[in-house]
Formats: C-alpha cells, sequence, structure tokens
C-alpha cells in the first residue's frame, strides 16, 4: 500500500476525515490491519442488550428477493447491515466495495471475528464448516460438491472436541498474533461461547427467541434454502460464492461495528467517514431492527442517523416483518419472515413529511 493511502487510512475516523473532499477520497482497495481495528474501535458504541441469541437468521425467505437485488444494486457501493451471517449472502449477491455490519451487540462484533478467522484458515467449504461445527471433515466431499451435501454430509457426523480446542486456538491466533487485534477477556470469552453453540448444535443451530416455542430454521436450512428457480443464494452455495466472502474478510472489507441503530454514533460515524471518501450507500439491510425501534419509542432517532449517512440516489433497503407487524398490521397483510425491498430515499421522504408513525407505514414502503 502506497503511504499516502496508509495515511489517509489512519487518520481520526470521525471528524477529521470530514475535511477531505469527494474529488479526493476514494473507497480502499484494502484495509491494512491497523485501519481495520481502528475503524472497528471508532466507529462503535458500547455493546448493548438485546433479549434473543440469533446465533445466525432466522429470515427463511431471503433468498426470494436477492434476483432483484443482483438485478437494481450496481457493484463497487456500499452495504450496510445488520445481524450474523446472513450478511454475506446480500453481499456476494451485491458486490459492494466495503461493507459494514451494525449491531447492537458487541457479541455480533466477536462473531463476525470469529467468521473472519475461520475463513482464513480454512482451505474450502467443506473444511470452512467441519471448523465452525468441530466435527471431522467426511470423507469425499469435492470442491464443488453442493451446498446440499455439505450439510447432508455434516450431519452425520459426531463432535471432535479437540477439533473444538484447535479451531479456539487457531481463531484467536489469526486475530490477536497474526492482525494483532486487541481482544479483551469478554471479546475471547464471546468467541468461545458463540464457537461453543456451533459445536453444541451444528447444521440444527436455530435463533433462540427467548419466552416462545416457536422454532426458528436452523442453520442448514436457511444454508440451503432455494429461489423459486432453483437458485441457492447463501454464502456457503457455491465455491465462487465462498472465495467472494473470502477476499473481501482477507482485505479488510467487512467491518464488524458494534452499535444502537438509533444511538448517538455509530451510523453516524459511518456515515462521516463514507461521505469523506465520497462514498455512497447503496443497499442497507435493516432485518426486523425498525420494529423493536417502534416498540422502543427510539424509530425517529434511527432515520435522523440515516439521513447523515451518505445515499445513493436509488439506495435500497431490505427490512423483515414477523409476527408483531402480523398482529398490528393484518389488514395490509404484511410479508412475514420474507424480507421485502424499499427505496431508502422514499423512506426518508416519508419521515420528514411525518407519514411514518409505525411499522404499518413500513410495510406500505416495502413491496
Amino acid at each position: 500500500m502506497r503511504a499516502s493511502v496508509a495515511a489517509a487510512l489512519l487518520v481520526p475516523v470521525i471528524a477529521a476525515n470530514l475535511s477531505l473532499s469527494a474529488q479526493e477520497a476514494r473507497l480502499p482497495a484494502r484495509l491494512d490491519d491497523r485501519a481495520f481495528w481502528q475503524l472497528v474501535s471508532e466507529l462503535s458504541e458500547p455493546g448493548g442488550f438485546f433479549e434473543d441469541e440469533n446465533y445466525v437468521s432466522n429470515e427463511l425467505g431471503y433468498q426470494r428477493v436477492m434476483s432483484r437485488l443482483q438485478a437494481e444494486v450496481a457493484p463497487g457501493g456500499v452495504f450496510v447491515g445488520v445481524g450474523p451471517e446472513q450478511n454475506f449472502a446480500y453481499i456476494a449477491a451485491t458486490r459492494p466495495a466495503i461493507a459494514f455490519i451494525v449491531d447492537i451487540r458487541r457479541q455480533n462484533l466477536v462473531q463476525h471475528l470469529m467468521y473472519k478467522a475461520l475463513f482464513e484458515l480454512a482451505t474450502d467449504r467443506a473444511d470452512f464448516l467441519s471448523r465452525l461445527f468441530s466435527r471431522p471433515r467426511p470423507s469425499g466431499l469435492a470442491e464443488d460438491a453442493t451446498v446440499g451435501d455439505l450439510f447432508n454430509a455434516y450431519s452425520a457426523v459426531s463432535t471432535d472436541p479437540g477439533l473444538f480446542d484447535r479451531t479456539s486456538t487457531a481463531i484467536f491466533d489469526v486475530l490477536t498474533a497474526r492482525h494483532g487485534f486487541a481482544l479483551d477477556d469478554v471479546d475471547r470469552a464471546s468467541v468461545t461461547k458463540v464457537l461453543a453453540a456451533f459445536r453444541d448444535q451444528g447444521p440444527d443451530l436455530r435463533y433462540v427467541f427467548r419466552g416462545t416455542p416457536e422454532l426458528h430454521p436452523t442453520y442448514a436450512q436457511m444454508m440451503t434454502a432455494e429461489d423459486p428457480a432453483g437458485r441457492a443464494w447463501s454464502y456457503l452455495a457455491s465455491m465462487e460464492t465462498f472465495e467472494y466472502i473470502r477476499r473481501m474478510h482477507a482485505n479488510n472489507l467487512i467491518v464488524p461495528v458494534a452499535g444502537d441503530f438509533a444511538g448517538p454514533k455509530a451510523l453516524r460515524a459511518t456515515g462521516a467517514w463514507l461521505r469523506a471518501r465520497g462514498a455512497r450507500v447503496s443497499l442497507f439491510y435493516a432485518s426486523n431492527v425498525e420494529p423493536y425501534l417502534f416498540a422502543a419509542g427510539t424509530w425517529r432517532a434511527f432515520y435522523e442517523n440515516l439521513e447523515a449517512i451518505p445515499l445513493a440516489e436509488d439506495g435500497l433497503i431490505v427490512r423483515a416483518f414477523f409476527g408483531s407487524a402480523m398482529r398490528e398490521c393484518a389488514t395490509l397483510r404484511p410479508t412475514i419472515r420474507t424480507p421485502v425491498v424499499g427505496l431508502l430515499r422514499a423512506t426518508l421522504e416519508a419521515f420528514r413529511g411525518n407519514r411514518i408513525a409505525s411499522q404499518c407505514d413500513l410495510v406500505l414502503l416495502s413491496r
């Protein structure tokens, strides 16, 4: 990396970068380890509370919007998302220049660092799953095996405690010794906790929605889900998709951030960093965060934060609705569990025009 580019990456992320003009700035093709960790640290807020344990996504139906996103979102933009592995599917489909994953839970940030290390350690998808599930690699799995074949094979394999221990050690070696990321004891405990959840449940790991017996889709179901044309869109669907996400991680271009969408810093600081480089968000994956913000009464702060982010003229927002929308907005017949798509600018125009007062208004903005 040239010295001038490295220097630009290492200046303070927030206010100081605003002095750069859009003409001078550009998105980096790679962040070095120091710049990456500085960005993670300076954009993040203190970790917050979330009642559910979402090690994996539960939006079974995500694959139904992928063809549209691939057709409408130009490669080379900026992706902002929330939550765990589902972000990789959106990133692989739309090919942004850089991605930010902003989640209120510090544990989600750490889980993405765990994924980052596993991508670096693994030789292929089967080896990746072996390390993730702490299960020996089944014999006969070719590099071009279908994602269904991969998960069928691992469903029949027992866990290996020794492999879990070796993988844990290797993850910490990659993150701290090789890359120099400063993980404290709480972060280390979070890595161990997340990896243990994958070890204990393997392909059957589900989103844990506390206080309800409702069963959410398994990790295997999420990874093998196909669209109506029979195409799987998960990051493990093909070696090509897997390698794309691996390259993004290798270049430190998937940046995990701890932050509340309605919080005072994370989204605004991300927006400032992007504006300083003349970059705009082309896809914002909000999942079902907005309904939570309506319930908490903090939704206005989120849209004010969104206004502080530079957005592409045709930028899209992907959101999801669950049971609360079905109860509250039944006459609108909202789509449940399957993400829906809206225009970012239309959302903000509705907010400025006082046409957003509940999640039901978002249903109307997202068809």
